[in-house]
């Protein structure tokens, strides 16, 4: 009896390594150190080809720009379902719009070919996204993992 429940012990501790290290292997770590900015507030109304369009503002701007250093270089742009989680560190305690943070956050990441795209198909969750005060550190840490076929 005892090798019957030393086997089963041994089954359940190699299942929980091969777990943690496949989720390891399913998930993407970015920590960008530049205090967030939405890319709705403040836009700049220009008129192309007789119609106005929105141009984002140019904080928003060079924030873009200077993300592009901290996007992680990928052989493919992801295209699975995945769930983003934003951990957004503000330098004031502002009241701010998550939804313009993650529009934001979402737009740089299909801009440096981190996601394919941010439809539905993709990103399949925001769940953990929060905002945070921090003003020693602002910044955003972006956790992106795969869903499960089955979730």
């Amino acid at each position: 009896m005892p090798l019957f429940v030393n086997f089963r012990y041994l089954f359940a501790l190699f299942y929980i390594i091969w777990y943690n290290w496949s989720m390891k292997s399913e998930m993407l770590k970015i920590t960008i150190p530049i205090c967030p900015i939405t890319k709705k507030n403040h836009g700049q109304i220009v008129m192309m080809k007789g119609h106005p369009i929105m141009l984002p503002s140019k904080p928003y701007q060079e924030y873009e720009r200077k993300c592009k250093e901290y996007m992680p270089k990928l052989d493919t742009p992801i295209d699975y379902s995945i769930n983003l989680e934003c951990h957004y560190y503000m330098e004031t305690k502002r009241k701010c719009d998550i939804t313009n943070l993650l529009q934001a956050t979402c737009d740089i990441l299909v801009k440096y070919k981190v996601l394919s795209d941010d439809n539905y198909a993709i990103v399949d969750s925001i769940d953990g996204t929060r905002v945070f005060y921090d003003k020693e550190n602002p910044r955003t840490e972006i956790i992106i993992t795969r869903k499960k076929e089955w979730e």
